[in-house]
């Protein structure tokens, strides 16, 4: 990930390039930045910048792009939290010196997903990294991590980039039409990864289209309770098809490492090993879960935000503009008071989730607020 592959980040680029180059540079760093605005892009590329000695930079951009640079640690999670033990197996590698590059580049993905305990473990490195050490922590926001952390870090906030630049970003790199990426950013709320996947997946589409479909045309408490189910089947699907493929290979990949012949008897003595595995893929499916139930919340936030919108007249333009008659007939059918009491449910119910509540009375008891006396939505029948 090169400076060149990043969008709308001007301020924090010219801040960390300068950095690289030895001006203003600390051993700690945190960037921030909501969800989809290029916060691990732009550790990578500073990460990569910080190691290339003159000569190495498109060696060490397509190493560090690969995550096989000698010289970059990364630790990330695809469970709920970083474990303790991940935390202090990464510090003690941060101890190593560079063996090619400048430095040595130590990246925490997703920080905000130590516990404590897990942090606590982390602040000595940070107190006192070796001569050439860099750490780069990425999170959400400085509030997510403690503030022994937060004392030990210089921050870079990342902005959200607008519709345009996501859009631009993306049609370059997928190689799709304007109005298409641009369609794209626009449903994504500039979320950079997720307007790729929408520009180029047709599967998120058409999820997308379908949760705001069931969400228009709930007329009845029954109906509500019927699409909470739904809801959770296309979560739970989307989850799946993500780690089910990737558990597999992962189980082969560890049973031809300990010698077993595929189809073969696991002997006593390694089941333990296999054991682990399984409770990390658990974990990472319980993740990626809450990420689907996550992004499917996201998408109906923007939904009752148009229809809101709308019934104030605000005139600012929708984030579901292809459905704009639907809205218009939503914002008629129900009165402001109505709509914000659904925003509010939304958000509680994402509270919720993270909060490991059962995800269908979870989804439940929000879709119920959403009940409406409408005829029943047009979505999709132009």
């Amino acid at each position: 990930m090169s400076w060149d592959d990043l969008t709308g980040q001007a301020e924090a680029v010219a801040t960390l390039r300068a950095a690289a180059a030895g001006d203003g540079l600390t051993h700690s760093w945190l960037i921030t930045g909501p969800p989809g605005s290029g916060r691990s892009n732009i550790a990578y590329a500073f990460a990569s910048a910080l190691i290339a000695k003159p000569g190495t930079e498109d060696e060490t951009d397509a190493q560090v792009a690969a995550r096989t640079h000698p010289d970059l640690g990364v630790l990330s999670t695809e469970g709920v939290t970083i474990l303790r033990k991940e935390v202090k197996e990464f510090v003690t590698s941060s101890y190593f010196a560079p063996s090619v590059g400048r430095y040595r580049v130590m990246v925490i993905e997703d920080a905000d997903r130590m516990a404590e305990l897990s942090s606590n473990v982390l602040l000595k490195a940070l107190e006192e990294p070796p001569p050439r050490t860099v750490w780069v922590l990425c999170a959400p926001s400085d509030a997510d991590l403690l503030p022994t952390v937060r004392s030990r870090v210089r921050t870079v906030r990342l902005r959200v980039p607008s519709v345009e630049e996501v859009a631009e970003l993306v049609a370059r790199r997928a190689g799709v039409s304007q109005p298409e990426a641009t369609r794209a950013a626009r449903e994504a709320q500039s979320h950079i990864g997720m307007a790729y996947r929408l520009a180029t997946n047709a599967e998120a589409r058409e999820r997308r289209a379908r949760t705001l479909e069931l969400a228009l045309g709930i007329r009845s408490v029954s109906a509500a309770v019927l699409a909470a189910g739904e809801l959770l089947a296309v979560a739970t699907s989307d989850a799946q098809a993500i780690t089910a493929e990737r558990d597999e290979q992962e189980r082969e990949a560890a049973l031809r490492s300990l010698g077993v012949e595929p189809g073969g008897t696991v002997p006593p003595a390694l089941r333990a090993q296999l054991k682990a595995l399984e409770e990390d893929q658990k974990r990472r499916a319980r993740r990626s879960l809450h990420d689907g139930l996550d992004r499917i919340l996201v998408d109906l936030l923007s939904l009752y935000r148009d229809i809101l919108m709308l019934q104030l007249g605000t005139g600012l333009d929708p984030v579901n503009l292809a459905i704009y008659a639907e809205l218009e007939a939503a914002a008629a059918a129900s009165t402001p008071t109505q709509t914000l009491a659904t925003l509010d449910a939304i958000a509680t119910a994402r509270e919720r989730i993270e909060g490991n509540v059962a995800p269908a009375l979870a989804l439940e008891a929000m879709l119920i607020s959403a009940v409406r006396s409408a005829p029943t939505s047009t979505l999709g029948k132009a």
